[in-house]
């Protein structure tokens, strides 16, 4: 009976003890911007941004060729006395170190404005704070911080840092 009683004592104090760990507040951390840099970096959109970013620089660099070609045209045409074409070399390559210029402004103003728009991308920051939303309530936490804007966060143990696991979902639901 003692052991029945020892035994229905124990399963009341587990039942307990298991209700009061429920009630704990839970607080979780997650580094955003190491995210952001993590999966952000990959996703079509930046992708995207890179390649148009890496084909004007392509363009520029072949400008800025024809009239480096063009300058050594022109110091040829100098050094045999050829004034006419030498004139004619110097206004072709100002009329291309215009137009360089030019499309230069044009292109940087045009990938600034779509960096600041991904930047600023609704559906990215609504798919990050998903996945924060799912892993907290699916782990049981009750708020999650960010690490890197809360500077009321003094210590942390690594256990409570779920920028993995966020990061994981992400690659793992994008198809990576």
């Amino acid at each position: 009976m003692k052991k029945n009683c020892a035994v229905c004592a124990l399963l009341l104090f587990a039942g307990v003890f298991a209700g009061a760990q429920q009630q704990l507040t839970r607080f979780a951390v997650v580094d955003l911007p190491r995210v952001y840099t993590s999966f952000f970096r990959d996703s079509r959109a930046v992708r995207d941004y890179e390649e148009r970013s890496a084909r004007v620089q392509a363009e520029v660099d072949r400008m800025n060729q024809e009239i480096q070609n063009l300058r050594s045209s022109y110091v040829d045409a100098e050094a045999q006395g050829d004034r006419e074409r030498a004139l004619r070399l110097e206004s072709e390559m100002y009329r291309k170190s215009e137009f360089l210029r030019e499309y230069y402004q044009a292109k940087t103003a045009e990938l600034e404005d779509q960096r600041r728009r991904l930047a600023q991308s609704n559906s990215f920051l609504q798919q990050v704070m998903d996945e924060i939303r799912f892993i907290a309530e699916s782990e049981g936490y009750s708020m999650v911080l960010n690490l890197k804007e809360n500077t009321g966060i003094i210590w942390y143990s690594p256990t409570v840092d779920i920028t993995e696991k966020v990061i994981q979902n992400l690659r793992s639901k994008a198809g990576r």
